[in-house]
């Protein structure tokens, strides 16, 4: 049976990999896991359609489609205007993702919380409810008026992670912009504004245990170099990031935190890589023993620092 990846979601508020065919493994934090990525990546089609070429797809792309699938997916996206006309009531949010660092967005009303799961927002709070159109008029307000960006780049995301301020001061910084946002004139006679109420996503992501759990982590591949005890490393810190796989390359470790796209794994040698799950999808992927000794073999970056970085998220 062929285990070919098709990324990482957040059912039910926990990181699941899911799997082409629909199957789909729910990861714990503490848990070892391993693999060795097999053959070639291959283009995952679009709207629930195969690629009827199975095109080979770039190792680095962060979408696993090849061109004439990207155009046919982007062609009936709600983030793309594909479809204006779209009945559903939809909510206008700020996400927070450190200090400093928040962008705004927009998401279907049924999806509740999940696009902001998706996003790796270690905080949010919603800012009204509306038409589709109406939401997308009142973010564009508040990127014009207030310098809220529409898209943040993970890069920077996963540099802020490392150094994340107390809960406290993550409501203030919600709130402070939440207020000045409720007064815009300007704003679509459509959308209601919802009341101020900030949310937590750090228990979700293993945030809040990750740096009480490194050394612990690490413990569990024996014979292994040891970390920062609890205290001494950041919650959410790491130091290094895969965003390319190869053919036969393994990645084993325990895992540690996990946050949008992101699975943050304790190493052998005792470092903790964040692994950017979307270089995973369209590879197939086979287990390996992640046991002691177990070395990673794909090519590892350097963070970037908070402030650069260039590789964008998606519209919302």
């Amino acid at each position: 049976m062929e285990w070919r990846c098709a990324g990482l979601g957040w059912p039910g508020g926990g990181p699941v990999l899911r799997w082409a065919g629909g199957r789909s493994s729910a990861l714990a934090y503490g848990r070892v896991i391993g693999f060795r990525a097999v053959g070639e990546r291959r283009c995952v089609g679009a709207r629930g359609n195969p690629c009827p070429l199975r095109a080979v797809v770039p190792a680095r792309a962060t979408q696993a489609r090849c061109p004439e699938c990207a155009r046919l997916d982007r062609a009936f996206s709600v983030a793309a205007d594909g479809v204006p006309d779209d009945p559903r009531p939809y909510r206008v949010y700020l996400a927070w993702f450190g200090a400093g660092l928040l962008k705004v967005g927009i998401t279907a009303e049924e999806r509740g919380a999940m696009r902001l799961l998706e996003q790796g927002a270690v905080a949010f709070c919603w800012l009204g409810r509306g038409p589709l159109m109406a939401a997308r008029r009142t973010e564009e307000l508040l990127r014009a008026a207030l310098g809220v960006p529409d898209r943040v780049p993970y890069a920077r995301k996963r540099a802020v992670r490392g150094a994340l301020p107390g809960w406290a001061e993550r409501a203030r910084e919600l709130e402070g912009l939440y207020r000045r946002a409720v007064v815009l004139e300007g704003w679509a006679e459509a959308l209601e504004r919802v009341e101020f109420e900030a949310v937590d996503h750090s228990a979700e992501f293993g945030l809040a245990e990750a740096a009480s759990g490194l050394r612990e982590g690490v413990r569990g591949l024996e014979g292994v170099q040891a970390v920062s005890g609890p205290g001494e490393r950041a919650r959410g810190a790491a130091d290094g990031v895969v965003r390319e796989v190869v053919d036969g390359g393994v990645l084993a470790g325990r895992l540690v935190a996990a946050a949008g796209p992101d699975l943050h794994l304790a190493v052998a040698d005792g470092r903790v890589l964040v692994v950017d799950t979307r270089v995973l999808v369209g590879w197939q992927l086979a287990g390996v023993d992640a046991g002691p000794g177990a070395e990673v073999t794909v090519p590892v970056e350097a963070l970037v620092s908070a402030g650069g970085g260039s590789e964008q998220d998606g519209l919302f």
